[in-house]
């Protein structure tokens, strides 16, 4: 992946990513469902004392894989998705409510959710945008809830085949997260066990303090 001469519209990096999801839903909930996302969830569900039922917002949640999970745990889980396809497919896999809306067009209602999984998601959101995705969460979650992001790592932002990635080492990772109003509690590389140069994602655990 290279980075671009001339930065693409908001409007065509959406409609680019999002028809690309909408063209392969079926496929990609095929290729996906059974993925080992173990770590993650108990990185998020670990802040939290075990007996709490827990309003969790999944950022992205595609055809609904991770809803499934949390709420066989008992939790509330609500779906969020731009692609219409993976909207639907999410609420039939899993019965639990899911938003159809666009990362760069959010309407959240404001602390609702006691933590944010945002698991292979927030990278699709343009560098320029990022910011105020991540104000929006932050309202989104009740005080000292919890935001969970799990990213492919890197240094480049721009077209990857038919979908827009923004990809972040830590550092600028922190940096976006600490300007946002949050404290990251703990950072990580998958898969686990492998040497740093094959660990290509990078997933954080952050909290709301401001």
């Amino acid at each position: 992946m290279s980075d671009n001469s001339s930065k693409p519209s908001l409007a065509e990096i959406e409609r680019v990513t999002l028809g690309h999801y909408e063209d392969n839903a079926q496929s990609f909930w095929h290729g996906t469902k059974d993925h080992d996302v173990s770590q993650n969830y108990e990185k998020l569900l670990s802040q939290f004392p075990p007996d709490q039922q827990l309003d969790i917002l999944d950022f992205g949640c595609g055809p609904g894989r991770d809803l499934i999970y949390f709420s066989s745990l008992g939790h509330r889980p609500v779906g969020l998705d731009g692609s219409r396809a993976f909207s639907e497919m999410a609420h039939a896999n899993s019965g639990c409510p899911v938003l159809n809306q666009s990362f760069l067009r959010l309407a959240l209602p404001q602390e609702a959710f006691d933590g944010v999984f945002a698991n292979a998601s927030l990278f699709h959101v343009p560098s320029a945008e990022l910011p105020r995705v991540l104000r929006e969460l932050h309202g989104a979650l009740r005080p000292g809830g919890i935001l969970f992001t799990s990213n492919p790592r890197g240094s480049t932002e721009g077209w990857s085949g038919q979908r827009y990635g923004n990809f972040m080492e830590f550092d600028v990772s922190q940096r976006y997260l600490q300007d946002a109003g949050f404290h990251i509690i703990d950072h990580y590389y998958r898969p686990p066990g492998a040497p740093r140069a094959e660990q290509p994602w990078l997933a954080i655990v952050s909290q709301k303090v401001s």
